[in-house]
């Protein structure tokens, strides 16, 4: 079993109306020993460009309000706060200033956008392959780790391939191969992890973030930061496909899953 959703959403996040409460008692009906919190803040995202979603986070309240959820479920849950920031190189500064002014357990880095647009939408594939697309996607990741490191674990690393607008059209990893082996090693240079998204599962992709042969890579030049999230957005999605997850870590030949407490990784040994 396991302990926590590491990639989990609430209603201080502008795309999920979920209230945190909800969403901590389904963790405890689940069974889980930890509870995470990782809500979006995406700074300079265009508003525009979310149909008038805004995802910068009132961290202020935020962290207090989980705060206050700490003292009222200690008995059922422990309570760990995070926090998903939208990376993008040109904002370096802004993100080091909010690192340094917050403190979390863990931190999520993810690419949401591309030249601010986000691939979420159609904007993002118009005029060229959906090959091109893809390519600048995974290559504004290296891009992003190669300006901004304070994160623990880098977040759905193919999220663009969720809404690609030809889904009978089957990536293939070996056009990629070259990008993201320069992203595993250097994340793996600097003690920087990934995660498995189950999102995928329930997003019509058919496996969880990220694709099976980039973890196999992962693995192979010698990984071992994993953290397991839903990406859950409402309380049903909380643990989604988390068996099938650990199948697939222990697959691809890990012995341990990841948990952060105070920024550091705690390993768990996955039950074969």
């Amino acid at each position: 079993m396991i302990l926590a959703d590491c990639h989990v959403h609430s209603e201080f996040s502008s795309d999920s109306q979920a209230p945190l409460s909800k969403i901590i008692e389904q963790a405890i009906a689940k069974e889980m020993q930890y509870f995470y919190l990782t809500d979006h803040h995406d700074i300079d995202f265009p508003i525009e460009a979310a149909n008038g979603l805004d995802f910068q986070l009132d961290t202020a309240r935020y962290l207090a309000a989980l705060e206050e959820l700490k003292t009222s479920y200690n008995d059922k849950i422990e309570i760990r706060t995070g926090v998903e920031l939208g990376l993008m190189s040109h904002i370096t500064d802004k993100l080091t200033d909010y690192t340094n002014q917050f403190s979390f357990d863990f931190i999520i880095g993810s690419s949401h956008l591309v030249r601010g647009m986000d691939p979420y939408y159609p904007s993002y594939y118009e005029g060229r392959s959906q090959k091109e697309a893809y390519l600048e996607y995974f290559e504004s990741i290296y891009d992003n780790i190669k300006h901004f490191l304070d994160f623990d674990v880098y977040g759905h690393l193919d999220y663009v391939v969720r809404y690609g607008p030809d889904k009978t059209m089957k990536w293939q990893f070996s056009d990629y191969a070259d990008i993201f082996e320069g992203i595993l090693k250097e994340l793996i240079q600097h003690g920087k992890g990934i995660e498995i998204n189950t999102a995928g599962l329930y997003k019509g992709l058919g496996y969880p973030h990220p694709h099976k042969d980039i973890l196999n890579m992962y693995k192979d030049f010698g990984g071992e930061i994993i953290t397991i999230g839903s990406d859950a957005h409402s309380p049903e999605y909380l643990g989604y496909g988390f068996d099938a997850a650990e199948q697939l870590l222990i697959s691809c030949g890990f012995r341990y899953y990841t948990l952060f407490k105070n920024r550091k990784p705690e390993f768990v040994l996955l039950e074969p």
